[in-house]
This record gives structure tokens, C-alpha cells and sequence, in this order.
């Protein structure tokens, strides 16, 4: 692969890079409208608990694993073997099919911000096919590799950077005058009511600041290496997890929580703050569905094209055919791209058509995406905990402390992992038979053909190594 296509990242087009993988402002209000301003510390606690000791261990395996392509396969392998780092890049790339249906309608209603600057409900099956088009043209894009990623991100960033330190500013100017806010920002507000709903609702915090694994994709084209990944990881984790505690505790300022929608909750509190300041509703409503829509774009063409590349590019050859695994100039599987279009495609569609609303048909993904959200990371957690375990004299720059330590600190993500993952299977309020057929019965279904494929696959290469050595030796 050419030299001069790869290695064209620095260090600021990273840090946009994991900040449209990682940082989503709708996180903020969907969190906010679930559990109100108690998500603040919730927000503060995920990323000290989890997100930064995860940013830890994604250093590590990066830097135990210098020349890998994309990431999560090598990790996986050398402590749980062959058939689990299939497994755990399978069910990686799998879940996101799900996002992307839950995602696209978002995408489509900031794009009727931007133009009418309100949201314009359009029915299940018309919001499907515009689905489909904006899919279509990330997965195109996403084709065109780190370079065209690392710009586009570079935009948002700076949207997204301006967006919300707008907010910030107005909303501490209001909070420095005379204004009230719409929900008191008070201890007792801030202060989570610990059940089995809180439980299930930290699987989303969790998964709103996850997401640094899908930047190792592009190690390769990062200036300076695996060195200057780490750097930057390690600060983009940290930075994120403000941002998201700082506008979780500001977010009721201008409007109560009980008025938020998860469509246009960020327009509404900037709605919100622009009455206050006597500006324009409607010109701020369009400039912020314009910043929103942008962002929102790039963070789909992120997640368009990481786990494709993290499953399609290091599988063993001959596991799917050989032009669905075969790499461009920029190092990302085409055919493969365009199969995850294809899937994505078919559940457009079936979900327009046996939806009655939009709200229903994203209800419908968030609850396929749920607990399943979470099994991948805890692959890379076990893969950890095993790496420490067996595998220690790696050789390596970076370490999360000593091996006692970093076992610890990895046990313990686990055991929050398999509560939250567990409680948000199976959320109060519904059926228990129809969450264990949406939740578990139907990832394990994926989950066994997809270990059956591999087994079936490195026992066709066990029999082809035994004809070729039986030949051999007559």
C-alpha cells in the first residue's frame, strides 16, 4: 500500500476524529431526558470509572500491536485465540447496524432545522429512503480513507467546539443574572435514585463515552505512530468526558426536562437560550440544525467506516470471499462497505414499512442496540484481563500500571458491564419474553452462526494443511 496515502494525520485531525467517533451533544439531552440532571455526575463518574481506564487499555493493546491495521481482531487474538477476536469484531461491526437505523432519522430531522428551521415529521417510509441516501453517501465517502475522514472531522470539531461553548456561555451569563432555571440545579437534582431503570439507562452513559477503540482503525495514518496516538487518546478522553458533565449539569438552564424531545432536544434548549437573549428562535434553530446535521453526517461516516474496517481488514483470508476483504489504496474493505449498506438497506426498509411513527421505528433500534451495545467492549475488557494475565512480557511503551493493577481495574469495569448490560436486556415496564427474544435470544442466534462460520472455516484449513503435509511426505 502506498506510503504516501497512509501516515497523512496529525494529531488535531485525531482528536476530531475520536471526538465525531466518541462525543454526541444528543447524548446530553437523551441522557438528561432519562435520568434528568443526575446524569451530570453519572456523566463525571462513567468517564473517570470507565471511559479513561478504557482509553488505558485501548493504549496498551495499541501498543503492544504496532503494525496491526485496524485494531480489535489482534488484540483479541493473542489471549482469547482465533474463533473469540472473529467473534468479538463480528458482533463489533453487528450491533452497529442497529445504531444506524436509530441514528439516520436524527440525521434527517437537524436537515429540517438547517432548511425550515423546525422539524418536519415525514412519514416511516419517507424517512426510510432519505435514510437510504444519506447512508449511501457516507458509505462512499467513509471508501475514501483517513484523509477525507480526518478533514471532515476537523469541520465538525470546530462545529461542535463553537456549539457548545456557546451554550456554555450563555447559559453561565443567564445563571450570573437574574434568570431562574427552568430545573433547579440543586444537590438533591444532581443525586442518581440508584435502581434497576438507572442500572439499564448507564449502558447508554456508557456507550456515549465509548467509542476510542474505533479510532485505532487509522493507527496507520496517524503522523508520529502509535506514540502520538496514545498522546492524543488519552486527552480526548479526558476533554470528552468534561464536556459531557459540563453540559449535562447546564442543560436545563433555559428549558425543563420535561419539555425535551430526543429528536430536537438541542435545537429546543438553544430555542431556549435565544428567547432569553431575545435573538431570533427561528435563525437560531437553522444555524444550529445546520451544525447538528454536520456533525452528526461525519459521526455516521465514522461509524460507517470503522467497524467495517476493524472486522473486514484482519480476518484470516478466505473466511468471506476474497474481494470482500480486499483493502484500497486507503486501507478499507470497498465490497465489505457496501455489504453493511446493503443490510442497512434491507432494515430501512422493513422498519418503514412496519412502523407507524418515527419515534416508533427509533424505539424499535434503540431496543435491538441496548445490552447488545456493550458485548464488545467487554470482549476487549476479557482480552485485557487474559492479556495481563498470560501474556504480561509483551513488549510495549505504554502500560496501565502494574499487572496486579491493571486486573483490577479491568475486573471491575467488567462486573459494572454485565450489571448495566444486564438491567438494560431487561428494562422495567416490559415484556421480560419479548426483551429476552430481542435482546439476548436474537444476538445469540448471530452470535452462534457466526462462531459456526469460523469453526467451520479453520477446519477446512486444519483439513487443507493435513492434505498438504500428507502429500508432502510420500
Amino acid at each position: 500500500m502506498s506510503e504516501s496515502v497512509r501516515g497523512t494525520i496529525g494529531k488535531f485531525a485525531l482528536l476530531s476524529m475520536t471526538m465525531a467517533a466518541v462525543f454526541n451533544v444528543r447524548n446530553i439531552v437523551n441522557n438528561n431526558i432519562e435520568l434528568g440532571l443526575s446524569s451530570a455526575p453519572i456523566f463525571l463518574l462513567a468517564t473517570i470509572v470507565y471511559f479513561i481506564p478504557f482509553v488505558f487499555i485501548i493504549a496498551e493493546f495499541v501498543s503492544a500491536n504496532k503494525n496491526s491495521e485496524s485494531g480489535m481482531y489482534d488484540w483479541l487474538k493473542q489471549p482469547l485465540g482465533t474463533k473469540m477476536a472473529y467473534l468479538g469484531s463480528f458482533l463489533y461491526w453487528f450491533v452497529n447496524l442497529f445504531w444506524f437505523v436509530s441514528l439516520l432519522p436524527n440525521v434527517i430531522a437537524y436537515a429540517s432545522y438547517a432548511m425550515l428551521g423546525y422539524e418536519y415529521s415525514f412519514s416511516p417510509m419517507v424517512t426510510s429512503i432519505i435514510s437510504i441516501v444519506l447512508f449511501a453517501a457516507a458509505t462512499h465517502i467513509s471508501t475514501k480513507g483517513a484523509t477525507w475522514l480526518g478533514k471532515i472531522s476537523e469541520m465538525v470539531a470546530y462545529g461542535v467546539f463553537a456549539l457548545f461553548g456557546i451554550y456554555v456561555i450563555g447559559a453561565l451569563m443567564a445563571l450570573g443574572g437574574d434568570h431562574t432555571p427552568a430545573q433547579p440545579i440543586t444537590m438533591e437534582a444532581m443525586t442518581p435514585t440508584i435502581n434497576w431503570a438507572t442500572l439499564g439507562i448507564m449502558c447508554w452513559i456508557f456507550q456515549a463515552a465509548g467509542g476510542a477503540e474505533t479510532a485505532a482503525a487509522y493507527l496507520k495514518d496517524v503522523k508520529g505512530g502509535q506514540k502520538t496516538f496514545i498522546k492524543v487518546i488519552i486527552a480526548a478522553g479526558i476533554l470528552i468526558g468534561v464536556m459531557y458533565a459540563v453540559g449535562s449539569l447546564l442543560v436545563n438552564v433555559f428549558i425543563p426536562r420535561e419539555s425535551l424531545t430526543y429528536a430536537g432536544g438541542m435545537v429546543e434548549i438553544f430555542t431556549g437560550m435565544a428567547q432569553y437573549f431575545n435573538i431570533s428562535e427561528a435563525l437560531v434553530g437553522r444555524f444550529v440544525g445546520i451544525v447538528l446535521f454536520i456533525a452528526m453526517f461525519g459521526s455516521m461516516m465514522m461509524w460507517t467506516a470503522a467497524p467495517v474496517k476493524i472486522h473486514f481488514s484482519e480476518i484470516p483470508k478466505g473466511v468471506y470471499g476474497e474481494k470482500t476483504t480486499e483493502l484500497n489504496e486507503h486501507g478499507v474493505p470497498v465490497r465489505a462497505a457496501w455489504w453493511q449498506f446493503a443490510f442497512v438497506f434491507v432494515m430501512l426498509v422493513v422498519n418503514g414499512f412496519g412502523s407507524e411513527s418515527v419515534q416508533e421505528m427509533m424505539n424499535t433500534a434503540i431496543n435491538l442496540t441496548a445490552g447488545t451495545a456493550m458485548l464488545p467492549p467487554i470482549f476487549i475488557m476479557v482480552a485485557y484481563f487474559v492479556f495481563r494475565l498470560k501474556f504480561d512480557d509483551t513488549p510495549r511503551d505504554f502500560r496501565m500500571g502494574s499487572r496486579h493493577f491493571g486486573m483490577g481495574v479491568v475486573s471491575v469495569l467488567i462486573l459494572i458491564f454485565v450489571v448495566s448490560m444486564t438491567a438494560s436486556a431487561f428494562p422495567t415496564g416490559v415484556d421480560l419474553m419479548k426483551a429476552f427474544f430481542i435482546n439476548v435470544f436474537m444476538t445469540m442466534v448471530f452470535s452462534a452462526l457466526a462462531y459456526w462460520w469460523i469453526s467451520r472455516f479453520e477446519k477446512k484449513q486444519a483439513k487443507s494443511q493435513e492434505l498438504k503435509t500428507a502429500t508432502s511426505t510420500k
